[in-house]
């Protein structure tokens, strides 16, 4: 199977290896020596073997961060702390998600994390960039054109780092040359700054990069993402109309299109009892089909081979079924599966999540009040809001688990619903495909890929553009072609504004977005977090005006004695 996955081990031991050693290296003799029989950071990535090892570390690094919570994940900031989301586990404020924005210190492990990994990527890249570029060109198949497909992806992955940490923290040094020694006079450049460099790199990647479908590895960096995000960063920097021009080139000159016809491995396998083609967009196996052209850019998770993985925390979606305890008659509710001579209390179609991730009504509920019967995105086996009663023992049993009918009633009945029930959107779920702990119905690991980008978010991202310079009809024809594909009624020029693409997005993109620097993009953090999210513990998850952005971690600003580097307002 020829994946970025399969060396990935050999990286671990060699590659990350090189990295670490320039990180840390005080000894400029070091630096001076030229190995010629052994791998240094000197000589790692001036053949394309050692140009494939340096770009396969940044995936496996940002694969790593992008399943994480405490780093810049998706599998937390897609929906805590923003208008979509909070802890229904632990909804109260100090934990390490983000209930409350009075958690927001600089010294917040998350602040510190994010910002972290963030420059620890950019570190990567820039060494990649700096020795590919040294590189002869006759040690590459493709010569100069070769060389420039592991630099454009670097560019790519660095432009993408400085994506989240401009939305996060606003003014950041802008890096373009790797850190070779010890430094303590970093400044903080202006954001506009920022999204310039990005813009010069995400074309570079858009000029340089395969075309879509013909990238070396499933998983692998083409043109089709470098263009979106150029689009992206144009609207950052207020011009919509080159982001129409970006982002149209994604859309009319790759091939990629909704899937509006089923397809792959759950074909035949409908757990929840039917299914459609949105369904089958998050099936086990089927992100990298070939006939998946909605697909743009796949973090890849593979159980099966060496250097594969697995994702550790999307069980942080769903609620906690198995804690339920008893039914009204006092039988044990949920028996669960058969396994080692006893039931475990756990479904093989549910498997074992924890609540960490609750949506907020907006996304169970006012999203859908207009289409609740006819918006497929909507249907139970997409957004599961019906559970019932698993013991043959019970009267209840098979019957929809109602709290109504307890008497007396529960004792908690907060828990109830913010934690042990509340709807679940399948797209994280992977019914009857959990490989581990049979004993708890996979443990809350799932090993499905999963989208960092696919073609409907392109789609909303022009909506956008055409809205910024007033076209609304145009707007208004690309959100449809989003809602056509789920039988959504749809929208007329006039009711579309910025409020209704947010909500498309957040109907469609739901876990996948990462929403915060979406609200951060247009402007409506602040609004739309107080209005939506409704965490009964922290109301509007308690954000100020000057949590539109983060704090700089607090031992960056201490170790850069030669320079000022201010606080960001409402930190000091």
């Amino acid at each position: 199977m020829n994946t970025i996955k399969k060396i990935i081990s050999k990286i671990l031991f060699i590659g990350l290896s090189f990295f670490f050693l320039l990180f840390l290296s005080c000894d400029k003799s070091l630096l001076d020596e030229k190995p010629l029989d052994f791998l240094s950071p000197d000589n790692a990535y001036l053949t394309e073997a050692g140009a494939l090892q340096g770009v396969t570390a940044i995936h496996d690094r940002v694969r790593s961060a992008y399943y994480s919570f405490g780093e810049f994940g998706v599998m937390n900031w897609a929906t805590v702390g923003s208008d979509l989301g909070y802890n229904g586990e632990t909804p109260a404020a100090g934990g390490l998600y983000l209930n409350s924005y009075d958690d927001m210190t600089p010294i917040w492990r998350n602040v510190v994390d994010t910002w972290n990994v963030g420059f620890e990527v950019i570190q990567w890249a820039n060494v990649l960039i700096d020795k590919v570029g040294q590189a002869d060109p006759a040690d590459f198949v493709q010569g100069e054109k070769g060389k420039n497909v592991y630099i454009a992806e670097a560019r790519f992955f660095r432009a993408f780092m400085y994506r989240n940490l401009a939305s996060t923290y606003g003014d950041i040094p802008v890096l373009t040359e790797p850190i070779r020694t010890a430094k303590a006079d970093f400044v903080r450049d202006p954001i506009k700054k920022v999204y310039e460099q990005m813009v010069e790199d995400f074309k570079f990647a858009s000029e340089n990069l395969p075309k879509p479908r013909e990238e070396a590895a499933p998983g692998r960096i083409t043109q089709g993402p470098a263009l979106h995000f150029l689009a992206e960063t144009y609207l950052e920097l207020k011009e919509p109309q080159k982001a129409i021009e970006a982002s149209s080139k994604a859309i009319n000159d790759f091939g990629y299109n909704l899937m509006t016809r089923r397809f792959g491995g759950r074909l035949g396998k409908d757990v929840f009892g039917s299914g459609d083609p949105y369904f089958d967009l998050f099936g086990y196996g089927n992100h990298n089909l070939p006939e998946n052209t909605e697909s743009m850019w796949i973090i890849q998770v593979e159980p099966f081979i060496k250097g594969g993985g697995q994702i550790a925390s999307a069980y942080i979606f769903g609620p906690r079924y198995f804690d339920i305890g008893l039914t009204p008659d006092g039988k044990k509710a949920i028996r669960g599966e058969f396994y080692n001579g006893a039931y475990t209390g756990y479904t093989d179609t549910l498997g074992r999540p924890t609540a960490n991730a609750r949506g907020t009504n907006l996304v169970y509920y006012y999203l859908w009040k207009d289409n609740w019967n006819n918006d497929t995105r909507n249907a139970e086996h997409n957004l599961k809001r019906n559970f019932y009663y698993d013991n043959p023992e019970s009267a209840y049993h098979k019957k929809k688990i109602d709290f109504s009918l307890y008497n007396p009633a529960r004792t908690d009945p907060r828990a109830d619903t913010l934690k042990i029930l509340f709807p679940i959107h399948t797209k994280f779920t992977d019914p009857l495909n959990y490989f581990l702990q049979p004993n708890r119905s996979g443990g809350g690991i799932t090993h499905k890929d999963w989208y960092a980008l696919r073609f409907a978010e392109t789609l909303l991202l022009r909506a956008e553009a055409y809205l910024a310079t007033g076209q609304k009809a145009l707007a208004a024809a690309d959100v449809n072609k989003v809602r056509q594909r789920s039988n959504a009624k749809p929208v007329t020029a006039d009711k579309v504004d910025i409020d209704y693409i947010l909500d498309e997005r957040a109907r469609e993109l739901y876990g996948e977005e990462w929403r915060l620097i979406t609200l951060r993009r247009t402007g409506k953090l602040i609004e739309r977090v107080l209005k939506y999210n409704d965490n009964p513990l922290c109301p509007g998850a308690f954000i100020k005006p000057h949590n539109f952005r983060w704090p700089i971690p607090l031992a960056d600003i201490d170790l850069n004695i030669d320079a000022e580097f201010p606080q960001n307002p409402g930190y000091e």
